[in-house]
């Protein structure tokens, strides 16, 4: 990469800063977006469409058994990282499988 198309990270985080102080004070409009969670519910549809035992996704997905099936009976919800994992597993399960 030649100097003509390097990055200054510096003065884009300065950027950022100014831009959240713009928006908190009502000068600025930010662009958000929101993500919808994963639930066990997904996870449980996720699994069928991938014609998946519970044994063989929650070894994919690298979570125990046991918490796989807690989230497909609801009495827990995917959380964080899990969530973005099922994402990937619903969006592009070829990514996962791989």
């Amino acid at each position: 990469m030649d100097k003509a198309n390097k990055r200054n990270i510096g003065a884009e985080i300065l950027q950022g800063l100014r831009d959240m102080k713009a928006h908190q004070s009502g000068k600025r409009r930010l662009r958000t977006h929101q993500i919808d969670p994963m639930t066990g519910a997904d996870a449980k549809r996720i699994r069928k469409q991938l014609d998946l035992s519970q044994s063989e996704f929650s070894a994919l997905l690298g979570v125990s058994l046991r918490t796989l099936q807690e989230w497909e009976q609801s009495r827990r919800e995917p959380r964080g990282p899990a969530q973005a994992l099922l994402r990937v597993a619903d969006r592009h399960p070829e990514a996962l499988i791989r």
